[in-house]
Formats: structure tokens, sequence, C-alpha cells
């Protein structure tokens, strides 16, 4: 949840990944509520639409004019419920509203207001119809969570809000115009030199691991973290040190966020498979290796 709302301030988006049931779709709603935001959900199928999505426009017989109908993609926090089950047509009519903050339906340009924020849910299991989200869609994403199962005394919990016992109360703890303030005042955290060199070689090192003392994992990588990680990183551990209160950015603030940026832009070839070397297996590999300031 944390990182969810830090990522909502920075102003990127989230993946999240987790098997069913996990409260995913609930955990986007919750945010909504609590800075009372509009909250809308699509559920990505195959026989989605990109009108389905972004809106379109409709002809009017009576009048003989055209009219703009609105998508559900207009709202303040988005959630796109299982992305990876809707073609990549479907999936691309999100880039420009998660790029630019805006749509295109016909000849119109319409913004999508201040406040946007996409959260997509993925299911790593399921593989029958499903599409695999392409490197330009992923890459677009601030960050990618992955939701494991909850401890048993969460799942207890659970069990007493089912029974009425300790009902989940969405309280506003702040609003929309809270949440703008603070990515500005974020945006003026200070990044010293150093800090900003320990970013770039992690991002670096997943591109040509050789060159960082990383002969191990050359192998292995079939491609690194585009320039988008090393803006992510930096804008991310931003908000982490105003969250805390601090001025100015720490390691630490870089290394919290390093797996979530980093790991869905990584590419691992058919050996890494071989070896069971996964992108978090990198990654950790990576922040050892590269000295901190």
């Amino acid at each position: 949840t944390r990182k969810m709302i830090l990522a909502m301030v920075s102003g990127g988006h989230v993946l999240l990944e987790g098997m069913p049931g996990l409260a995913k779709t609930r955990l986007a709603n919750s945010i909504a509520h609590s800075i009372s935001a509009d909250f809308k959900r699509i559920q990505f199928t195959p026989d989605l639409m990109p009108s389905d999505i972004i809106g379109s426009m409709m002809y009017n017989q009576h009048t003989g004019q055209f009219s703009t109908r609105f998508g559900p993609i207009f709202t303040n926090i988005l959630l796109a419920d299982e992305i990876n089950r809707a073609p990549a047509k479907v999936q691309s009519a999100l880039l420009e509203a998660m790029q630019e903050s805006q749509v295109t339906i016909g000849e119109e340009t319409h913004h999508l207001g201040e406040l946007f924020f996409a959260v997509a849910t993925s299911n790593p299991i399921d593989q029958d119809g499903t599409f695999n989200l392409p490197l330009a869609q992923t890459d677009r994403f601030a960050i990618k969570i992955i939701i494991d199962y909850p401890a048993p005394a969460d799942e207890l919990r659970i069990i007493d809000e089912l029974a009425g016992a300790a009902p989940a109360i969405h309280k506003k703890v702040a609003s929309i115009a809270d949440i703008l303030r603070a990515r500005e005042i974020a945006k003026g955290i200070y990044i010293d030199p150093k800090i900003s060199e320990y970013i770039i070689s992690l991002v670096c090192a997943t591109r040509r691991p050789k060159e960082y003392g990383l002969d191990s994992l050359a192998d292995y990588v079939e491609y690194g973290a585009s320039p988008r990680a090393t803006v992510w990183l930096a804008t991310l551990a931003r908000v982490r040190a105003f969250s805390r209160s601090r001025a100015f950015v720490s390691p630490d603030d870089v290394r919290y966020f390093a797996t979530d940026v980093l790991a869905h832009r990584i590419g691992l070839n058919y050996l890494a498979d071989t070896d069971s070397v996964s992108q978090i297996d990198v990654i950790n590999e990576i922040l050892k290796t590269i000295p901190q300031p």
C-alpha cells in the first residue's frame, strides 16, 4: 500500500501481479476513497475494444452531428483488471493516457485532469486467453509490485471483517489537492550528484553487467532497463525522502524502489530460465556489487 501511494504522489502508474483473490481491486478502491477521488474499474477481456476504454464518436441521427462518448478512462484512479487478457491493440489504448495524461478521440484531444493514476493487475499463472504485455506497455509503469499471499494473522482479520467483527471503514485522510501539492514539493527534494551517479550505475549495470564487475550475469541478460528506469528511480526516491520528512535523498531511498522499478524492465534469455535465474536475482546481485555512496 505504501509503495502504491508513493507512486501516485510521484505521478507514476503501478502494475500489480498476483494470484486472484488477493484484494488488488479493493486496494485501489480504498486508496481512491481515502482521497475522495473518482474510481473506475475496467475488466479486460479478449473481446474488449479500445473504444470501450477511451470512448468514441457517436452519431446522432436527430441532429445529424457527432458527439463524444467518454470512456471509463476519464477518472482519477483507473483499475485495469487483468490487463493481460486483452490483445495488444487494447493494451496500447492506455499508452497515450499513461504517458501524456490525455486521450485522442476522433480528431480531438481530451486531457484527463491533474490526477490520473492507473493501476493494472495481471495473473502470473493463467496462460489460456492471455496476451503478454509488450515492453512498450510495461515500460510505462513506474513500478511493478508482486502481491503475495497474506500472512495467517492477516487472513484471520479477513475472517473477522467478513463476520462483521471489524468492519473496514474507508476514511478520507487527504484530498486530491494534497496529493498534487506533495508532488510539487517532492520535486524540490535534493539529490546529491553521488546519489545520481549511484542510480545511473544501477541502471547501466542491467545493460552492461561486465563493465560493473558482474561477469556472472552477462550470459543471462538479454536487454537492460530503459532510461525511464533512471527517471523513476530518481523521482520515487525523492518522494520517499519527502515521506520521511527529509530534504535530501539517501541511498536507502533508491534501494527501496530498485526491484520495483527495474525488474519488469530487464529481459532474460533462455540460459537464465534454464539456470532458474530471475530478474530479482539479477537485481539483488547488482545491489550487492555496486557500492553505495
